[in-house]
């Protein structure tokens, strides 16, 4: 037996008596009579055959299926708003905001004033909010629409969201010019093993990658202090209390001024992806995918040149 199609206004009164936490508020709040929404929640409770809201004194709660409702209606009226203000730009230039995260700890933020600059140049009415981020937070502010895409350092699959790797990189020994160690041009990473170590929290997928590699080669990290702040790190490695491991891109954008080595590591090389990241099965507005396609030609005229790595 198929089922009744659900109504967009049942669910966003529903989803708004969920986020007042009562039906009064969410009454006041739409200027709709309580006993009107009672009846457009009892209506949906009864299309579904499932009880939704759980009511106290202290106002209503979700049950499990309640919870299961209110995360795809949130889904659904975001398309549909998303799908009234597509139509009603069709035909025009590109507009609205658009949330991008940059990884922190890479190359990725010296993008921020070239993506700035081009996205005002070609589509001014684009508003674009830029944030900083690390992949272990990342898949519940893709998926719950707070941003639209991130160029992040890859952290492996995730589920509701897609990666699409732009650029693979070697890493690089970064340490003070005093340091004697490597050849110049390379070090091998049980040379690396024998210095002190600033690198950022584990929830970062550069200190994963870093992790992994001396694990593999049984040899000990010797680790100084997590460390997330560029400018601190620049003093760290300046006085020479320590070294960092970053691809050479991101040395190159987080340290353009100073004189550090930077080495390559080998034997054996580790490596790591910058990737786009955007939801699974939410489609990109049409603003969004347009700062979408313009990130994709900036990461290959401007890095894979300079930094080789294109993705397999």
């Amino acid at each position: 037996m198929k089922g009744k199609a659900l109504d967009t206004r049942k669910l966003e009164y529903f989803v708004k008596i969920v986020d007042a936490g009562s039906i009064t508020k969410a009454a006041a709040a739409l200027h709709v009579a309580q006993p009107a929404l009672s009846q457009q929640v009892s209506a949906l409770e009864k299309d579904l055959k499932q009880r939704l809201l759980i009511r106290s004194k202290q106002g209503v709660e979700p049950t499990a299926a309640g919870n299961t409702l209110y995360r795809h209606a949130q889904s659904i009226l975001r398309l549909v708003e998303q799908a009234r203000q597509d139509v009603a730009t069709s035909g025009a230039a590109p507009s609205g905001r658009v949330s991008i995260a940059i990884a922190p700890y890479s190359m990725a933020s010296s993008l921020a004033p070239q993506i700035v600059q081009e996205v005002a140049k070609r589509y001014p009415d684009i508003v674009l909010h830029l944030t900083e981020i690390f992949g272990g937070v990342l898949s519940e502010s893709i998926k719950n629409g707070k941003l639209d895409m991130a160029l992040i350092y890859e952290p492996g699959e995730i589920r509701g969201v897609r990666f699409t790797t732009m650029i693979v990189e070697d890493l690089h020994l970064v340490t003070h010019p005093d340091v004697q160690v490597g050849n110049g041009q390379t070090v091998t990473l049980e040379e690396a093993s024998t210095l002190g170590l600033f690198l950022p929290e584990r929830i970062h997928t550069l200190r994963q990658i870093v992790e992994k590699g001396f694990h593999d080669k049984e040899l000990s990290l010797k680790l100084v202090s997590e460390v997330e702040s560029v400018p601190s790190l620049i003093r760290l490695i300046g006085e020479n209390l320590g070294a960092a491991i970053l691809p050479k891109s991101a040395a190159d954008a987080l340290f353009p001024d100073q004189n550090f080595k930077v080495l390559k590591i080998v034997e054996p090389a580790l490596q790591s992806k910058i990737a786009l990241c955007t939801a699974e099965h939410e489609p990109l507005s049409e603003a969004a995918s347009a700062v979408l396609i313009l990130m994709r030609e900036m990461i290959k005229s401007r890095l894979l040149t300079t930094y080789g790595g294109a993705p397999k």
